[in-house]
Order: C-alpha cells, then sequence, then structure tokens
C-alpha cells in the first residue's frame, strides 16, 4: 500500500479479546486509528486550551534562550504552531502519520509550514538530524511508553538530542492522584472540548484505559501506563538531567492532590565545581 493510501484507509481501534491486557510500547501507533485523529482537536479545542495554557511554555522556552525546538510529540501540531508563531524554529514529530498529515493541515490553515519526521522516540536520532535548544514532550505523551527501559531509552535519546545547555519539557497526568484516589479530574487544562468526555475506564499499577466520548456518539479508547511523579522524575535525573523543577497545572506552588496534569522542566546543563574552588 502506498504512503497516501495508507493515510486515507479508515479501521477500527482493535485492542483484542481483552483489551485491559494490551500493555506494550508497540500498540501507540495503532491506538491512533485515522477517525480518531480527525476528532482530536475537538477534544483538545485549541482556543480553549490556548487560553487556559497561556504562554507558560512559551516563557520557559524564552527564559532559557531556546532558539530550535524539538516536538516529539506534535499530535495534531497544537503546541508546534504556536512555537513557530512566537518566533522558534521548530521540527515536529510524531510516531502517527496521521497526527503528522493532521498536523501540517492545521499549521497550512494557520499560514505555516511544519518540518514533520515519523519517528520511533528509542530511535529518535537515527530519523532526526541536528540538535536542539529544547526537546518538549507534551500532552501526557510519555505515557505511552510501557517498560521501563522504553523510557529510559526515549529519555536517552531526548538527552541526546539537545545541545549542551538544553532544557527537556514533559507533562504526565496526576496518575498518583488517580491512582491512589480515584479520578476527578475537569480536564480543565488540556482537555478542554466542551462535548467531549476523558475518562478513565480501567487503572491500575500498570495500566489506565481512558476512554473517549464524542458527541456523534463515537468512542475511542487509549491504553497507557500511569507514571507516578517522583517516579518520572528520578528516571530524568538518572538518564543525566541535572535539575529538575516540577509544576503543577503550570503552577510552581501546588498541593500535590490539586493538579490535573505535572509539567517537568529538566536542564541538561551540567553545573561543575571549578577546580579553583574545589578544597
Amino acid at each position: 500500500m502506498a504512503p497516501d493510501e495508507f493515510l486515507l484507509e479508515y479501521k477500527s481501534q482493535d485492542y483484542g479479546s481483552d483489551p485491559t491486557e494490551v500493555r506494550s510500547t508497540d500498540n501507540y501507533t495503532d491506538e491512533y486509528v485515522r477517525g480518531f485523529v480527525e476528532k482530536w482537536d475537538e477534544l483538545i479545542d485549541w482556543q480553549q486550551r490556548w487560553e487556559s495554557e497561556g504562554d507558560f511554555f512559551i516563557e520557559q522556552l524564552k527564559s532559557r534562550g531556546v532558539k530550535r525546538v524539538l516536538d516529539v510529540a506534535t499530535g495534531t501540531g497544537f503546541h508546534s504552531v504556536r512555537l513557530i508563531e512566537a518566533g522558534f524554529d521548530v521540527v515536529s514529530v510524531d510516531g502517527s502519520p496521521y497526527m503528522l498529515a493532521r498536523a501540517f493541515e492545521n499549521a497550512r490553515k494557520r499560514g505555516k509550514v511544519l518540518r514533520t519526521a515519523q519517528a520511533d522516540w528509542r530511535w529518535l536520532n537515527r530519523d532526526v538530524y541536528g540538535r536542539f535548544d529544547a526537546v518538549i514532550c507534551l500532552g501526557n505523551s510519555f505515557t505511552h511508553l510501557f517498560s521501563e527501559r522504553d523510557r529510559r531509552k526515549a529519555l536517552a535519546e531526548f538527552y541526546a538530542a539537545l545541545v549542551h545547555d538544553g532544557v527537556l519539557i514533559l507533562d504526565q497526568r496526576n496518575y498518583d492522584e488517580i491512582l491512589d484516589h480515584g479520578f476527578s479530574s475537569k480536564h480543565k487544562y488540556y482537555y478542554c472540548g466542551e462535548k467531549v468526555s476523558a475518562e478513565p475506564e480501567h487503572v491500575d499499577e500498570g495500566l489506565a484505559r481512558f476512554q473517549y466520548s464524542f458527541a456523534d456518539g463515537s468512542v475511542y479508547h487509549l491504553n497507557m501506563f500511569p507514571l507516578r511523579k517522583d517516579y518520572t522524575r528520578g528516571l530524568m535525573e538518572e538518564v543525566g538531567f541535572q535539575e529538575v523543577s516540577t509544576y503543577g497545572d503550570f503552577q510552581e506552588t501546588y498541593h500535590e492532590r490539586e493538579p490535573d496534569f505535572f509539567v517537568h522542566v529538566a536542564s541538561k546543563k551540567y553545573e561543575g565545581v571549578s577546580e579553583e574552588g574545589a578544597q
């Protein structure tokens, strides 16, 4: 099948006889079928997400003198387009060809041209060339990695894609709250669509299976790994990031149970002790 014919194909999500047993990183490309991707912007609602998110990411990047950004979880293009409009040089990556096609079209409608690449994070630097001042992995995307080996490999690839003083910005749901106290999110920040619901259908320590229901009656699912906040921070530090700051719903100060999402800002820059200052 030619690439263009593949992108025109409609098919249903298939989780087999027991969807809660599907716990594989390699499944993510099959989850984002064309029909689901075509409804993704109803889930996000670009305008409302823009209003709720504000300039948080733009300010984080500008404060660090960032110019070149690698968006490794492009989705339908929301952050890539915002950053291009803010003056950043952006390369847009996703594992789903459907997502990249929709992102390119969304950008075109706004008078922008995305530079896109389809890549698996575990082999990111094989398919994406150059070094970047920042890597962003947003939209709860890191949760698609089901094994610790995959998570470490992906973080190592992000680290390698950065210049020596680069920064990684990665977000995740507040899975600690969901696992320990149940789901009560109003998805105020990330899922802003008024007529769409995104709620967990099954949650245990190894799986968060979310159901996405749309106004026309269509229903889709995503199987994700419920990352705990401190675990994610620990992995970042173990692969070499020197300093990790975590924000709750874009706020530096928060109560652990309140945020829907955490945003981790991890610096690669090594602040070593100079020989003169050594004792």
